[in-house]
């Protein structure tokens, strides 16, 4: 399945799209030639373009959360990600950030645990608060107090905010990502439908009342 919308390409972009495309693509045009550094084809860029003050609020976000000088160490922003990426169920994050946690120095190890981290042995206490809390705001919009207080034991109030905010942001984006029909995660057909059975007569299976 392709793009729900359109793209924009390099020619009818506005100066400070352009230079957004420079960081990402270079002096090619991401909609003739699409394909980014790391794999991905780039019309999230693209896309979001449509719009140009949203795609250049998202870029500034985006690229100042990943910045080295962030309160956050950067270990715990990663696995924070990639657990939001899974229970959003985000193919594009969870393979990006899998590159980024590599490059951040998260060892192949701890990386093959995260999607079974509640039952793995390769994560300290700082690291589970981290993944427990990402579990708990995206797949039931609420921290619980036993996970804050664990955070709190591990961090300070600034990188708690930073926490929350990285889990927040990747959430919406991830959404924006599925919704759109964007980079890895073009196939969201309904996935809740029946699976059609065999053409054959079905015995009737409801249950009848015994009579008193």
């Amino acid at each position: 399945m392709g793009n729900r919308v359109r793209q924009v390409s390099l020619v009818e972009a506005p100066p400070e799209i352009r230079a957004i495309y420079k960081q990402v693509f270079g002096d090619r045009d991401p909609v003739k030639q699409p394909g980014t550094a790391t794999g991905s084809p780039g019309d999230y860029w693209t896309t979001l373009a449509l719009v140009p003050d949203l795609l250049k609020m998202s870029s500034d976000m985006l690229f100042a959360l990943l910045r080295s000088d962030r309160k956050l160490p950067a270990r715990y922003r990663e696995l924070a990600i990639l657990r939001t990426a899974i229970m959003g169920d985000c193919r594009f994050e969870y393979s990006q950030h899998l590159k980024v946690a590599r490059s951040v120095g998260i060892p192949p190890a701890k990386l093959d645990a995260i999607k079974g981290w509640t039952t793995s042995s390769q994560f300290d206490d700082a690291e589970r608060a981290v993944m427990a809390a990402a579990d708990e705001l995206i797949g039931r919009n609420l921290v619980e107090d036993a996970t804050f207080s664990a955070l709190k034991h591990h961090f300070t109030d600034e990188q708690i905010v930073e926490l929350f905010y990285v889990i927040a942001t990747y959430r919406m984006h991830g959404m924006m990502v599925r919704a759109l029909h964007l980079e890895f995660d073009t196939d969201t057909t309904a996935r809740m439908e029946e699976v059609p059975g065999p053409e054959v007569n079905m015995p009737n299976l409801s249950v009848t009342p015994k009579s008193s």
